[in-house]
């Protein structure tokens, strides 16, 4: 199933609501545009991953803000969000705290978790918000979340979120099946940037949509096209309502884009469409609908990039400013 253009005065998509979706798509962008900036600034001859400000690997999520923007919209901070090695835009849009958020990314003691964790395993209880390397670990977590928000008798609801090849995994079926025989408060996302990894969707999954998938569970599947941040937002809407209302799980497939490379330094020599890409970028299409809608104008636009930035640059010299982890507590927070 496929979404038509959502009726906006039905799902109170005013136009407040839209400049936020857009405003949260430009947060979520800037910041990964600043963390590129700074994960690049010292690695030097060699692109050593381990050396410099931020070690280790970078997944980035420039492409995919459409899918955050729009279901994050619905949820509220007691809901939970599982989220994948590709975070940062979920985390965002969560309300997860910038500084802290940095802080971990640069393996700062402030960080989210005492810096240990680093980008891919953020992990904040104030916004019940979590990630992990682990492809489709979330599912399963999800459902133990969703599973205690019944037993506690509250109407708080749990997102999974994983990748197109993602849904190839044992977990992911696993997890449809027991939320759906169980009616757990679960809104389940997938997003389909037509890439796992260097593996096109087309060689590796026997479907054309994972959202038909939805049916052997008996729940809703819905795919939304064309990375529409509003038709996200429609779709999230009636997912999350069913969720909160004890109706059980949905499904909501997002055909999305990766705009940079799966990790930061990948050369990406098997995607042939990759010249074409960044004219498929959601944020100035977004802004271009936005400004044809009387919505959007230079003032809005130049205060909406200049608080961005504000907020970022305050939570990069957060996390330039946090000391290191001391080596002497390198066992603590060890629970086995």
């Amino acid at each position: 199933m496929t979404t038509t253009a959502p009726d906006r005065q039905q799902v109170g998509l005013d136009d407040e609501a839209r400049l936020g979706l857009y405003a949260t798509m430009v947060l979520a962008r800037r910041f990964e545009e600043a963390i590129l900036a700074e994960y690049h600034a010292d690695k030097g001859p060699g692109f050593d991953i381990g050396k410099g400000l931020v070690p280790g690997e970078m997944h980035l999520a420039a492409g995919q803000e459409p899918v955050a923007a729009g279901v994050c919209a619905h949820l509220r901070s007691d809901d939970a969000i599982t989220a994948t090695h590709r975070p940062h835009h979920f985390a965002i849009a969560h309300g997860v705290d910038l500084g802290r958020m940095a802080a971990e990314i640069f393996g700062r003691e402030t960080g989210l978790g005492h810096g240990r964790g680093g980008h891919m395993h953020l992990f904040d209880p104030e916004t019940h918000f979590s990630c992990s390397g682990i492809v489709t670990e979330g599912y399963p977590a999800a459902l133990g979340q969703a599973f205690a928000f019944v037993r506690h008798g509250t109407d708080r609801i749990a997102v999974a979120v994983t990748g197109d090849g993602g849904a190839n995994q044992g977990a992911f079926h696993e997890s449809l099946n027991l939320a759906a025989c169980w009616k757990l408060p679960v809104v389940f996302v997938i997003e389909d940037n037509d890439w796992a990894i260097s593996v096109p969707r087309s060689a590796s999954t026997a479907v054309s949509s994972n959202a038909t998938r939805a049916r052997a569970y008996d729940m809703p599947g819905v795919r939304v096209e064309d990375n529409d941040v509003e038709a996200v937002y429609l779709a999230a809407s009636e997912a999350v309502a069913r969720a909160r209302a004890g109706d059980g799980p949905s499904l909501i497939e997002v055909h999305t884009l990766r705009l940079w490379g799966h990790f930061e330094g990948d050369a990406q020599g098997y995607r042939p469409e990759l010249a074409e890409v960044v004219g498929h970028d959601p944020i100035p299409s977004y802004e271009t609908k936005l400004r044809s809608d009387g919505i959007l104008d230079d003032s809005r636009r130049d205060k909406i990039y200049q608080q961005a930035g504000e907020r970022i640059e305050q939570a990069i010299a957060f996390a330039k400013s946090s000391p290191l982890p001391d080596p002497s507590t390198a066992r603590s927070y060890i629970f086995a």
